[in-house]
């Protein structure tokens, strides 16, 4: 009703998935690349994951549309199925005949015969599946199972999980290890960031027919707070705020539209712009903490320095006040006679972390940081991965524990979560024993094994450099000079003498497969692009470390 109003030919903000809008950010692109990436390689599954809306979608038509004439393509929506139903609904989808009640093994017999003749022809078959966060693990075992029907060089049949973070935690299942050592490239995607959220707005505006700005750069930061970037939550209160300005015949969209729409959309309350509360518990605040640590020097029976730190606490770091590094809690403390001076203390430091937790939801203010361990700073315009080549740097995104950032011994961007499930991102700085260093914001902690656990989801992003250009694969038909690169690296990394090798021998393939085994890579004994980066990563002698000591 109001397309006529604003100068628009159609309906700009519509939820409903229409090509004619898409907008692919600079994450977009970056996922794109990562899902092609990994059906060019050589294995069976790749990962899409990100919250709900952010376009995991619209990144999985654009690779649909970039797949390749002789791909034929199985999408499955309603991944909700039982082992036989999804054996079913793939020879649905790829017109495949089969008779009344056929059992799991008549279905996968089917199945098989139709990827081997689609080989001999020439051609591949990708599945898709969405929402897969909601596959059951005996359905994800017979997906891999179907899997395993290959050739020498390939699999014949390549499937991509689309779904949600809970995807990434379901594959950690002891259970399906097997299938997660068969991943070749995984991506979670972000939201969009402030700019990226701004030029979505705009480019829908175009493709509706108003070439002039409409919202106000007031009213786009605060489309960015609600909706948090995320593209379905912005066209809900674009349409919402459109409808309102339409109603009061009022033009530009303003920060008071947006925040009305809000209220009505997503039962936000209106900010208040009251100032002086803010300032009247800042003041509060600090004078909580101050009284806090006052007592707790003014306690009747001091205690040595070791004995104030929780449990393997580097004792060579000191509590301190803001913003140099602040130490959380842990572990349980002996009780002493100053127990309630301590538990005062320790509230207040809870509560500053759970502050700077809240306010730790921008990844590129983690890059930041990150940048600064390597003495170079984020570029304005561009992703922190673009960034990052410019400098010479390289970024890579992996899936992983504890065990996996601590062996590579690189500070890290982490992904985590709050007890709600709430996205914030920090860096990993230092590391003693089984404590890190942890920035978020401007703020450091030292937090401890079991704290990471909890709140890790799983994600974490590197840089590094590399100091060679790498082979596509080595393998056994690879030269011998990249064969003797190959067992000497792993020998370095092992620890152990190298040998002098003539082939791409028995030997060297077990060693190498116990390699990937350890860095849940698939473990083929192959040496292929991934493999090649993470022997790098160990082997390359500049940047960062989280520990100067030997690796663990």
């Amino acid at each position: 009703m109001y397309k006529a109003f604003y100068g628009l030919n159609d309906n700009p903000f519509s939820i409903a998935p229409n090509p004619h809008y898409m907008f692919l950010s600079d994450r977009h692109r970056e996922a794109l690349v990562h899902l092609t990436y990994g059906l060019g390689e050589t294995g069976g599954f790749v990962l899409l994951t990100g919250e709900v809306g952010t376009g995991k979608t619209t990144v999985s038509r654009c690779l649909l549309q970039q797949l390749p004439e002789n791909t034929d393509t199985a999408f499955i929506l309603n991944p909700s199925l039982t082992e036989q139903e999804l054996l079913a609904t793939l020879c649905d989808e790829l017109g495949i005949t089969y008779g009344e009640n056929p059992s799991i093994k008549q279905l996968t017999d089917l199945l098989s015969q139709y990827l081997l003749n689609s080989h001999k022809n020439g051609r591949n078959t990708v599945l898709i599946i969405d929402e897969a966060q909601h596959l059951r693990s005996e359905v994800l075992e017979q997906l891999r199972l179907l899997t395993n029907l290959e050739t020498d060089t390939k699999k014949l049949l390549q499937v991509i999980l689309i779904g949600q973070p809970e995807l990434q935690q379901l594959l950690k299942r002891q259970d399906l290890r097997q299938l997660a050592q068969r991943i070749t490239a995984r991506y979670h995607l972000l939201p969009l960031n402030a700019d990226e959220l701004a030029l979505y707005v705009q480019h829908r505006l175009q493709v509706g027919g108003r070439h002039e700005p409409l919202f106000t750069a007031k009213s786009i930061r605060r489309l960015h707070h609600y909706s948090g970037g995320i593209p379905r939550l912005t066209n809900l209160l674009c349409e919402r705020a459109l409808m309102a300005g339409y109603g009061q015949s009022k033009v530009p969209i303003d920060h008071k539209m947006i925040d009305q729409a809000a209220m009505e959309v997503l039962g936000e309350s209106l900010p208040n712009n009251d100032k002086r509360w803010y300032g009247a518990i800042a003041v509060a605040a600090l004078f909580t903490f101050s009284a806090a640590f006052y007592m707790f020097n003014q306690s009747d029976e001091p205690k040595s320095a070791a004995a104030e730190l929780p449990n393997n606490q580097p004792t060579n770091q000191p509590i301190q006040t803001l913003p140099a590094a602040t130490q959380i809690e842990t572990d349980s403390q002996p009780v002493d006679t100053s127990a309630q001076v301590n538990s005062s203390v320790m509230n207040v430091n809870q509560r500053v972390m759970q502050n700077a937790m809240a306010q730790s939801q921008n990844i590129d203010v983690a890059f930041a940081a990150l940048f600064g361990l390597w003495q170079l700073q984020p570029i304005s315009e561009l992703t922190p991965c673009q960034a990052a080549q410019q400098q010479g740097l390289t970024c890579y995104q992996q899936q992983g524990n504890w065990n996996s950032i601590m062996r590579l011994n690189y500070p890290a961007v982490v992904y985590l979560q709050d007890a709600k499930i709430n996205p914030f991102y920090g860096v990993i700085v230092e590391r003693q024993y089984e404590q890190i260093l942890l920035q978020l914001g401007e703020q450091q902690f030292w937090v401890g094994k079991d704290w990471f656990d909890r709140h890790f989801s799983g994600t974490f992003e590197i840089l590094w450099q590399s100091e060679q250009i790498m082979p596509r694969e080595i393998g056994q038909s690879a030269p011998l000079a990249q064969v003797q690169w190959l067992e000497n690296s792993l020998a370095m990394i092992d620890q152990r003498p190298a040998r002098l090798v003539s082939q791409f021998d028995s030997q060297l393939e077990q060693h190498l497969m116990s390699f990937q085994r350890l860095h849940g890579l698939k473990a083929d004994g192959i040496a292929g692009s991934q493999t090649l980066v993470q022997i790098n990563l160990y082997l390359s002698q500049t940047g960062p470390r989280l520990s100067l000591a030997e690796r663990q």
